[in-house]
């Protein structure tokens, strides 16, 4: 979604004359329970027609692909020593039990997600799913633990609503 009604609250030339506030009003349409189920909230600037005459991004697809297979092939060994009768194929179908065994974060790791759950007022839902992607960040990684840094990642992509912060 955009980040305001107009779309260009983070260009001063184009914005409306009621940002930031048009900004807060256009997001709180959507509500807290709503935004708790979005994972990743990236914010995407524009493309200036100087970037399009660049040369291409050294890592290409192939290897963009490869890395992913290569993280969904862990997902699947892990998953395949489950017992015939639990069919989860991927981090995102594990849930309760089995979600905490997967995710379990090492000890800064578990500093972290209690701070940032009680700052940024996880929800139990939102802890969960935060934990989820942090197993899904540690794939690739060939990490067999979740660690600080998964969490971190995964924190800055959570929403973060216009003048609230994690600091102290």
């Amino acid at each position: 979604m955009n980040p305001c009604k107009c779309g260009h609250l983070d260009d001063a030339a184009l914005a409306c004359s009621r940002a930031p506030r048009c900004a807060q009003d256009y997001q709180s349409r959507i509500s807290g329970p709503m935004f708790d189920r979005i994972d990743l909230h990236v914010d995407v600037p524009a493309v200036r027609a100087s970037d399009l005459s660049l040369p291409p991004p050294a890592e290409g697809s192939a290897a963009v692909a490869a890395r992913v297979a290569a993280a969904r092939a862990r997902q699947t060994a892990r998953f395949g020593r489950l017992p015939a009768d639990v069919r989860v194929r991927t981090n995102a179908e594990a849930d309760g039990v089995l979600l905490d065994q997967i995710s379990a974060p090492d000890a800064e790791g578990k500093r972290l997600m209690v701070n940032a759950a009680d700052r940024l007022h996880l929800s139990a839902r939102g802890y969960h799913r935060v934990l989820r992607v942090a197993r899904t960040l540690a794939d690739p990684d060939a990490s067999d633990n979740v660690r600080r840094i998964h969490i971190a990642e995964v924190l800055s992509y959570r929403r973060v609503v216009l003048g609230e912060a994690l600091s102290p």
